[in-house]
């Protein structure tokens, strides 16, 4: 396909310089894609492109950069009434998928899995997720994400200083500390005689780890190839004692400009050189024996801690560099260079650092898994045995042990929603649908269970009152929180975002019926019940005087206890089966009948090219054995969370209320919410909306069905009467958001307003009276 380019946009390309060619298409930091011209030449210099799922906006008349580029997979996404796009198809389901003005955006994958995925994302009942299921090609990756996995073994030519703040803070965490154990071991070595060239080592590196950046390990005899010819983009990576000729990158060729020649390099033959046989010597046994392992603790150590920072990862791998090749190498091939500020291609060595901190390390993943859940894995099975082992509390005390059970639901999440996309991405609507429907509640519902059992053994109302606090504040910060959070964030970066009114139409009304079906026991049995006031008294001997009563409270168990049993079970058992019919009944009305008012569209999918060999990161039976045993280790700490959560409901003078809406409501829901923010970034604020709107419709639609029918199996004493203070903040809260949704955008001042209305409820929780059963 060829199209053709107005004059001014053709005058634009050829006035770039073949330098301007090595620039990236997008702004890396801020993810801001540029428009691309449809042409398919056979070499291209293809500029790096962002990460999948970005949205791309539709070409500016003053944009300057135009790339091509080879087309992979797009998902083409509604995305409301002023939407732009960058490539438009007509709706396959008709004229009344639109409204006028209405047009699409494109969003680009890499393929079939990941459409799948993104496709997911639109469809109502399924979990929103936002990292990839497959690996990503790593040529397709920013510099930034790519400088991310360097593994430090490559010098290349670098513009600015390499005193930044992050490598200064570096020497006071751990270079001082590092270079002493060297300086301490440097003549213990001296002292053994035959550990001398040792001695010298650690000579060099105390100096090295003082201050490491700038500086570069290589083994001596290697060769290190420069080229003093200056190529267009091109980074020339010799390997060790390679002989053969350096050519540059063949694809290397500017757009509408001619590209320089290929230039060979010839390599100067070098002697062969042996293999070292220091492992012979008695010297490296000393090494060995005395320094070694005392820098296998250290490092280790400095390995762990950098490790766990995760903005300090490049710390973590030049320890481990340094461990596992540097300081098994022979002494005498340990060499400390300093960089050349004239070199202009890149070489190969042993260690080369530039920088202790990278902000970006957030996006690190190992395996598809981000750093912060594969960090916070090993919490969990702290937790388990601390908890398990400890449950006298010798070691640690109850509310020690329920922070960290509750922060190990936070990695578990993670994993249970990773399982839930693969799974999803991989297999066909109706599999997608009940891996959704099932696992999509399993964090909130067996921490429900487990409350509600060790209540009902315990013979307390408490528990049951903080279950309840827990949903409500769930769907308090479902409507409020993360929208309004979402809306702040994406609003600071785009001054105003749009969405698709009429799928949010639908989620809005899905929650009024929700809140309505949920809350409706609540308000027959404040129209049915009996009003029961304690502590009531008068003034004595005045007969006329009316009574002053406290504490009074609808109470339907103590004035007829038939009540219950004739009028208020029978209507949540009514409620229990109309939710989720109507749950179903959206899934059929967003996803098959009116599926068109998402306006998905896949396309450019079946190109030959497109579909090459693609890994996934977890297969269908690895993720569901990851669910399975997510799901386990959940009810465990989930379990743990009950047990050791009543000091803090006895003893603490913060109200149940406000632990309830706040620390049980929203820590299982952190992934969640930093999923929504990174929508919200990306400027697809829709999905943003959508990930609370789920959430909330699962919450009253499923979580709380399948309480109703836990306990009508296994009676725990549960009934879906709520206090006032959840009735009215829920209504509230439904109304306020259908508010902001009418018009279809949004901006960081709305999404301020719903955050502090949030914190207006959580207020009025944190200062309530605890409930009368606990």
């Amino acid at each position: 396909m060829s199209h053709t380019l107005a004059p001014g946009d053709a005058e634009n390309l050829r006035k770039r310089s073949v330098v301007d060619s090595t620039e990236n298409c997008f702004d890396s930091e801020h993810h801001h894609r540029i428009p691309r011209l449809q042409t398919q030449p056979e070499r291209l210099c293809v500029p790096q492109l962002p990460e999948s799922g970005t949205v791309t906006p539709s070409p500016d008349a003053s944009a300057h950069h135009f790339c091509h580029y080879t087309p992979k997979c797009f998902l083409a996404v509604h995305r409301g009434a002023h939407g732009t796009s960058a490539r438009s198809t007509p709706s396959q389901c008709g004229e009344e998928g639109w409204h006028e003005g209405t047009s699409k955006t494109t969003i680009r994958v890499e393929n079939e899995v990941e459409a799948q995925r993104e496709a997911n994302n639109y469809k109502f009942g399924f979990r929103k997720w936002m990292g990839n299921v497959t690996e990503r090609p790593f040529e397709d990756r920013s510099e930034i994400i790519k400088e991310l996995y360097n593994d430090l073994s490559v010098v290349k030519p670098r513009e600015g200083s390499v005193f930044t703040v992050g490598n200064i803070a570096y020497v006071f965490l751990f270079g001082w500390w590092i270079s002493l154990i060297y300086f301490l071991l440097c003549p213990l070595m001296f002292l053994t005689i035959l550990g001398a060239p040792y001695g010298k080592v650690c000579f060099k590196m105390a100096l090295y780890f003082i201050w490491p950046f700038g500086k570069f390990i290589e083994k001596a005899g290697d060769v290190v190839s420069r080229s003093s010819v200056k190529r267009t983009n091109c980074e020339i990576v010799p390997q060790e004692k390679d002989n053969e000729d350096l050519v540059g990158d063949k694809d290397c060729a500017p757009l509408l400009v001619s590209s320089p020649l290929p230039i060979e390099i010839p390599v100067p033959t070098l002697p062969q050189i042996g293999t070292s046989n220091h492992w012979c010597r008695i010297s490296t046994y000393i090494w060995l024996l005395l320094g070694y392992p005392v820098l296998a603790v250290v490092h280790s150590l400095a390995c762990m801690l950098s490790w766990l920072l995760v903005f300090t990862i490049p710390v973590a791998k030049m320890n481990s560099r340094i461990l596992t090749t540097v300081l098994l190498m022979a002494p005498e091939d340990v060499q400390v260079h300093k960089l050349e500020k004239t070199l202009v291609c890149e070489t190969r060595v042993v260690l080369c650092s530039y920088q202790a901190f990278n902000i970006y390390y957030y996006k690190y993943t190992v395996q598809g898994i981000n750093i912060f859940a594969l960090n916070l894995l090993p919490l969990v099975f702290i937790t388990l045995i601390a908890g398990y082992t400890d449950r006298e509390h010798n070691y640690f005390s109850g509310e020690t042990t329920f922070a960290i059970a509750i922060t190990s639901i936070i990695p578990l999440s993670y994993y249970i929603g990773m399982g839930i996309a693969s799974i999803s991405a991989q297999s066909n609507f109706a599999v997608g649908a009940v891996v959704n429907a099932t696992f999509g509640s399993i964090t909130e519902i067996t921490f429900y269970i487990t409350a509600l059992l060790r209540g009902h053994r315990a013979s307390t109302k408490c528990y049951e009152e903080i279950v309840k606090a827990a949903l409500t504040g769930t769907l308090l910060g479902c409507i409020l929180f993360i929208p309004g959070i979402c809306m702040t964030i994406g609003g600071i970066k785009h001054s105003e975002q749009r969405f698709n009114s009429r799928s949010a139409g639908v989620s809005s009304a899905l929650l009024f019926i929700s809140i309505g079906g949920v809350f409706a026991p609540t308000l027959f049995s404040k129209t049915f019940g009996y009003l029961v006031c304690e502590s009531c008294s008068n003034i004595p001997g005045n007969g006329s005087a009316p009574f002053i009563c406290r504490d009074c409270h609808y109470d339907t168990t103590q004035t007829d206890p038939h009540l219950i049993l004739t009028h208020i079970e029978p209507l949540v058992y009514t409620i229990s089966v109309l939710l989720p019919a109507s749950y179903l009944i959206g899934l059929i009305f967003t996803l098959k009948t009116h599926s068109h008012i998402y306006d998905i569209h896949i396309s450019d999918c079946h190109a030959g090219h497109v579909h090459g060999h693609h890994v996934v990161h977890w297969s269908r039976w690895r993720a569901l054995a990851v669910l399975i045993v997510a799901t386990v280790l959940m009810a465990c700490c989930a379990d743990l969370c009950t047990e050791n959560i009543e000091p803090i409901l006895t003893n603490s003078s913060i109200s149940q209320y406000f632990i309830g809406v706040t620390v049980l409501a929203m820590v299982p829901e952190l992934p969640e919410i930093v999923n929504g923010i990174q929508f919200a970034l990306q400027n697809n604020i829709s999905l943003s909306l959508e990930v609370g709107s789920c959430i909330a419709v699962q919450v009253c639609m499923i979580q709380i069905p399948l309480l109703i029918l836990f306990n009508a199996f296994h009676d725990v004493g549960f009934v879906l009467v709520f206090s006032d203070i959840h009735l009215w903040a829920s209504i509230f809260s439904v109304i306020v958001v259908n508010y902001i949704f009418m018009d279809g955008k949004c901006d960081y001042f709305q999404g301020t307003a719903l955050v502090v209305v949030y914190l207006i409820l959580l207020a009025l929780y944190f200062f309530a009276p605890p409930p009368r059963s606990c």
